[in-house]
Parts: structure tokens; C-alpha cells; sequence
């Protein structure tokens, strides 16, 4: 029986599982061409261009987790009106009652679906006890959403920010679809006020998103990609079969992955943001040219460590309660930084190792003493890099063990002469790994140039370059379309 061209169409727009809405797909890219030319016809009435963004984000979200959209309106919802009664509220008492009404239903969603199975697991293996796991399927980004909305609730309740008036408004900012499922976590003070700025898009603004968005698809879908299916997955999987020197280059392989795959995102997010008129904060700075740990949480997913200082390291005391409740206050926010990022142990010690790191450097004041000379400026930079790397043996292994055996293959099976066998028989791998790591540490002056070059180059010359990268995307991409990293979040 031949489907009709109605019911061909329903099976495209409809949620599939084996295939959600991601920015480096080809249904992605229709899917934006529509909202971006629909959007101008709305651009001189707020509401109707509200309503109508509003719309597609909550079908973005449809596209990439099916019926789960629900909980984006739930969670604006419960956090619109706690807001409301917080302001209105006129006891103290009253108010942190509504805040902590928030805060416990949106930790409670973002905990049920993320962290049941780790605590059943957990609780198995501590009591010997034999709970069955339950079948919960992870919404796609509930981590960002649930802090984007629970830092409004927050604010409001600080008395740093009124609420919303209108409940589609605040609704459009928590479900706006370039930075729904994976950031930056935008800040309700930073992202209201722009609904009512008059639409502009200077040369300048479409010479920086055009900049960000090519150069996110490139990151991601030809660099992150590539050299993840093709080395770095393979060595994660199996880290015993390959020897010391293969596993070193893995995890060399792996921070330019999830460099490219992150800040890929986020620059695709900044740059279709900027189409429609709103500007989304940045959230990464060439992260690797850090000198310290310090360093790295101020250039790596900003959004993030910025949203931890503010909403739980300060909350914990921050640096104001002596020496020891400060080293504790970083460990425990970096810890909990860990968990965050995923249910498992690993990201724990993860987080474990950049709150110890942040510590020592505090108490040594190693920010300060690399800051005296290019010199100590470089060999912190090497260093900083070497820690970042050895901890995200942990973030990317599938297990503790298995990144104490990649630990071991480095020690005792290095066996540096495999070093030219590997450029020799992963060339594409190694040349699109040095290629990330030069464009890593291209100096901003030159991104500059080239955002202005972008803004001078006429509309059609703008769509060449943009079928050049895709068709590029197309050569190297597998079978199946990889997801960005940080989706599992």
C-alpha cells in the first residue's frame, strides 16, 4: 500500500526516536530556513513573533524528545508562578516556602529522570540488595532547562530581577530552541529584555553568525566527528588493545573532540540566535590557553561555571567563611559540577579532580605566580592542559576501570615507537586533530577579520560557502548522524 503524499509528510514531522532533531541534520536545516523566513513576517508585533518562536522551540523539542516537551512547559510553568507569588508575597516565610516549592520540583524532575537508576545502582551495591532498574528514558537537555528556569525563580526571589508579566514570554525564554537542549544557559535578566528590542541585523552581527555557524559545522560535524568514530571511540571502548602511546593519543583525540562537539554547538546556537535578533552570551574562549585550572572554568563553558558560582559556590559561603570552608566549598561545587554532567561515578571523580585542583591553587596561589612571566605563563598552560586531560580519562571512559586501564596501558605498555605507525595509518585523524588544535589557537584578531570579511560577502556568496561546508559535512560523516556530546546532559 503506497503512502499518500499527506501521510509521507506526517512521518517526516512526527518525533522519531531512531532519529532526533539535531543542528548537523538535514531536516535542521528546512526546519530553520522556514522559522527564519516566517519569523519576518512577525518581526513588528511582539506577540505574534513570541508565539510563533515559541511554537517552533517547543516543536524542536517535540522533534528531539518526543512527548517530553511537556516537561519544558511544566517546569516554566511551576516557575512562573512561584516567581509571581515570591514578588507579590509579602512574608519572608511565604516566600521561601514558593522558592523552595521550585527548587524541589525542578531538582525533582531533573532527578528523577537523571539520577534513579545511579541511586538504585548505588543502593544494590552497597546493601546487596537486588532493586531492578527502571526503563527511563533522559529528555534531551533537562539539565539546561531545568537550571535556566530555576535561576529565575532564584533571582526574583533575591530581589535582582522582577518577574515576567506575561507567561509566553517566559515560556519563550526557557524553550528557545537554539540553546534549548545543550546551552548556554541563558540568564532571564540577559534574554527578556532583548523580546521587546526592535529586530536589527547589522552586516556585522550576520558577518559573526554566519562566522559561528560554519565554524561550529565544521568543528563538529568534520572534526569531532571524524575523530571520534574513527579513533577515539575506538580506543575508549577498548583501551587494553591498544598500547600506551595509542590511549595518550586517544585522550589528546578526545579534548579536541569534545572541544570541537561543545563549542560547535554553542557557536551554532550564538549564530542562529543572532539571526532572529537575540544575543546569547558566549561560552567558550579558547579554553586550552589557560595557565591554571582557575583559568579554564572562566573560557570553558562559561554559562556553566558562572551559573555554579552564582547559584552554589556563593550560596555555600564562596570565599567569605575562612581558608578551609572556601577549599571545601570548591571541592563540593565541583563535585557536584561532576554529577551534573552525568550519573555515574566517574563524573564525580572528574569533578573531584578540578575542585582539588582549584583548592591547591588557591592555597598556593599559583593564578598570581604564572602571571609574572611568559615563561611560568606557558609551562602553566602545559600543565593546566595535562590536568584538564587526565581528567577527562574519567569523563569519557564508560567506567572507573576502565579509565584506570587506559591509566595503566600509559604507564607500562607505552611504546613510543608506535607514534609514526599511528600518523602513518590514521592520517586523516591526526591531520584533522592538529587542524583543531591550530584553529584553537588562532588569535582572535584573525576570527575578527574573518567575521568582517563574512559580513562584507554578498548573500549568495554567504550560501556558496554554506553548501561548501555542508557538502564537506557530507563527505565525512558516517552512516548515522552523531549527536552532540553534551545532549546526554
Amino acid at each position: 500500500m503506497e503512502y499518500s503524499i499527506f501521510e509521507r509528510l506526517f512521518d517526516v514531522l512526527k518525533y522519531n526516536p531512531t532519529a532526533p532533531l539535531l543542528f548537523n541534520s538535514g531536516f535542521f536545516l528546512f526546519f530553520f530556513l522556514f522559522v527564519l523566513i516566517f519569523h519576518r513576517f512577525f518581526i513588528n508585533n511582539k506577540t505574534a513573533k513570541v508565539i510563533f518562536l515559541t511554537a517552533a522551540s517547543v516543536y524542536f523539542y517535540y522533534k528531539s524528545s518526543g512527548n517530553f516537551f511537556i516537561l519544558v512547559i511544566i517546569s516554566s510553568l511551576i516557575d512562573y508562578y512561584a516567581a509571581k507569588y515570591i514578588h507579590a508575597a509579602e512574608s519572608v516565610k511565604t516566600k521561601k516556602t514558593l522558592l523552595i516549592i521550585s527548587l524541589i520540583s525542578n531538582l525533582g524532575i531533573l532527578g528523577y529522570f537523571k539520577y534513579t537508576n545511579f541511586f538504585i545502582g548505588n543502593i544494590n551495591g552497597i546493601f546487596s540488595a537486588n532493586f531492578d532498574m527502571m526503563d527511563i528514558f533522559l529528555p534531551v537537555g533537562v539539565s539546561f532547562f531545568t537550571f535556566q528556569s530555576m535561576s529565575y525563580t532564584i533571582d526574583v526571589y533575591r530581589g535582582q530581577l522582577d518577574p515576567e508579566k506575561r507567561f509566553i514570554d517566559f515560556l519563550f525564554f526557557v524553550s528557545f530552541f537554539p540553546q534549548l537542549v545543550a546551552g548556554p544557559i541563558v540568564r532571564a535578566s540577559d534574554f527578556l529584555p532583548q523580546i521587546n528590542n526592535k529586530f536589527e541585523l547589522t552586516k556585522a552581527d550576520m558577518g559573526r553568525a554566519m562566522f559561528l555557524i560554519l565554524g561550529g559545522l565544521f568543528k563538529k560535524a568534520i572534526i569531532a566527528d571524524y575523530i571520534s568514530i574513527n579513533f577515539v571511540d575506538r580506543i575508549f571502548d577498548w583501551p587494553s588493545r591498544y598500547t600506551g602511546i595509542e590511549n595518550l593519543l586517544g585522550l589528546y583525540g578526545y579534548a579536541m573532540q569534545l572541544y570541537c562537539d561543545f563549542s560547535g554547538y554553542s557557536d551554532m546556537a550564538i549564530g542562529l540566535a543572532l539571526l532572529m535578533g537575540f544575543k546569547l552570551p558566549d561560552n567558550f574562549n579558547a579554553p586550552y590557553k589557560s595557565s591554571t585550572i582557575t583559568e579554564v572554568w572562566k573560557r570553558w563553558h562559561i554559562s556553566l561555571s558562572t551559573w555554579l558560582k552564582d547559584y552554589l559556590y556563593i550560596p555555600l559561603g564562596g570565599n567569605q567563611k575562612g581558608k578551609k570552608r572556601t577549599y571545601i566549598n570548591l571541592l563540593l561545587t565541583m563535585l557536584l559540577g561532576g554529577l551534573w554532567h552525568g550519573a555515574a561515578w566517574n563524573f564525580v571523580i572528574w569533578g573531584g579532580i578540578h575542585g582539588s585542583a582549584l583548592a591547591v591553587e588557591r592555597f598556593f596561589n599559583i593564578p598570581q605566580w604564572v602571571k609574572k612571566s611568559k615563561l611560568r605563563q606557558f609551562l602553566g598552560a602545559l600543565i593546566t592542559f595535562h590536568i584538564w586531560t587526565f581528567s577527562l580519562l574519567f569523563f569519557r571512559s564508560q567506567s572507573v576501570q576502565h579509565g584506570l586501564d587506559m591509566i595503566n596501558q600509559i604507564v607500562n605498555y607505552f611504546n613510543p615507537a608506535v607514534f609514526l605507525q599511528f600518523i602513518d595509518g590514521y592520517a586523516l585523524v591526526f591531520a584533522l586533530m592538529v587542524i583543531g588544535y591550530l584553529i584553537h589557537f588562532l588569535p582572535k584578531k584573525f576570527e575578527y577579520k574573518i567575521e568582517l570579511m563574512l559580513g562584507r560577502t554578498p548573500l549568495i556568496g554567504q550560501a556558496v560557502l554554506l553548501a561548501i561546508i555542508v557538502w564537506f559535512v557530507a563527505q565525512f560523516k558516517s552512516s548515522d548522524i552523531q549527536p552532540f556530546i553534551y545532549f546526554q546532559f
